[in-house]
């Protein structure tokens, strides 16, 4: 067992923070009250003058699978050898030794959505994992967690460039309608426990089902509603990820009410379609009455600049306690872990980080990073 006392603690279940001491048992959070008596079999962790949170959620990151310091063979984001590949599976290509995942545990960041990348319309199937681990088996929290589809720049470019399909943004959707019509004929027609199943079908079973949801890579403004359009069609969940011209259109999303998942705001404006990247869009969706979480998109930029993305949002008018809370519950929301993440609460998971100073500060720091109700990482003395 694990005391933490005298910490102040930003639950992110209250609007501010509280000074409590948190008990961890077998890897959960169980209690969290002023004054916990000490008992023998207690380690005790002092966390007096300390900020105590929930651990911090990318919603949207390619850690493990485009590996930080490996190019070439070490990038594994995209399978560009055909435009529909619903049933990759991103825990088969997530490298757990990646440098990355340190650098995530020395941010705070405990729980990433990872998984393809958007050269294919159908690209395949997101997890959620956990940032400490060496077998990526231990780390899953949710696999399949989504199931990836892309439109814009990035598939009319790896294939219409080279003569294929798609070319345009019509011959995207036709792909992802395509998939989605055949999977449904096949699961009308096919019940769960039938003895022959399509393997490249079956995996949209969760997704019909809407256990999870769809996972739209969408920039521009049309693109984000031919994600809505299609998502409708076919009566399917769905997150806009990246939503960069959201701000554009934060009226009209706010009526259909799907999540956004914003960024990478701090990227370059390599492409067209992201030339109306801000870091007001959080913000103004927020304020519009979306559900919002925030990326890196990482490696695009790099996992442990999530906190930095946070304070520049708040910067750019998002309100501080929104902008922790677009990278803890609701993060953890959105990707449908929040029965055991996101937030500090007696049986969640002990996944939490201790700060000396705001988050959203550049001059704070991460003291140490629980995963599970043990120490992953701490701050060298000296």
């Amino acid at each position: 067992m694990l005391l933490i006392q005298q910490g102040t603690l930003y639950t992110m279940e209250s609007d501010g923070p509280i000074s409590a001491d948190l008990l961890i048992h077998n890897g959960k959070i169980e209690k969290i009250a002023p004054d916990i008596p000490i008992t023998d079999e207690m380690q005790v962790l002092d966390a007096t003058g300390l900020l105590v949170f929930p651990g911090f959620i990318d919603a949207h990151s390619h850690i493990g699978i485009s590996e930080e310091k490996i190019t070439g063979i070490g990038d594994e984001c995209n399978e560009n050898t055909t435009p529909a590949t619903p049933y990759l599976r991103a825990i088969d290509s997530i490298h757990p030794m990646d440098s990355a995942f340190h650098n995530a545990l020395a941010s705070g960041i405990t729980g990433v959505m990872a998984g393809p990348g958007s050269s294919n319309p159908v690209g395949g199937q997101f997890a959620f994992i956990k940032t400490y681990g060496r077998c990526m088996d231990d780390m899953i929290v949710l696999a399949p967690a989504a199931m990836k589809i892309s439109f814009g720049e990035n598939p009319m470019t790896t294939y219409g460039m080279n003569g294929n399909s798609p070319s345009t943004r019509m011959g995207i959707a036709g792909i992802i309608r395509e998939e989605l019509f055949n999977a449904k004929q096949y699961l009308d027609n096919t019940p769960e426990d039938s003895g022959e199943k399509n393997f490249r079908l079956e995996c949209y079973r969760e997704l019909f089902a809407k256990k999870i949801p769809l996972k739209a890579h969408v920039h521009r403004t049309d693109d984000i509603f031919t994600a809505i359009r299609i998502a409708k069609e076919f009566d399917l969940d769905l997150t806009l990820d990246h939503c960069t011209e959201g701000h554009l259109i934060a009226g009209e999303l706010a009526k259909h009410g799907f999540p956004a998942i914003v960024g990478p705001s701090m990227s370059a404006r390599s492409k067209k379609e992201v030339c109306e990247s801000d870091f007001k869009t959080p913000g103004i969706l927020k304020n519009a009455g979306l559900t919002i979480a925030l990326t890196t998109d990482h490696p695009v930029c790099r996992l442990q600049y999530l906190p930095l993305c946070a304070a520049l949002a708040v910067k750019e008018g998002m309100s501080e306690y929104e902008a922790l809370r677009a990278i803890t519950i609701d993060a953890a929301r959105i990707c449908r872990v929040d029965h055991r993440l996101g937030s500090l609460a007696a049986g969640k998971d002990a996944d939490l980080c201790l700060w000396d100073g705001n988050p959203l500060e550049l001059t704070s720091s991460v003291i140490k990073t629980l995963i599970n109700g043990d120490i992953v990482w701490e701050k060298e003395k000296g």
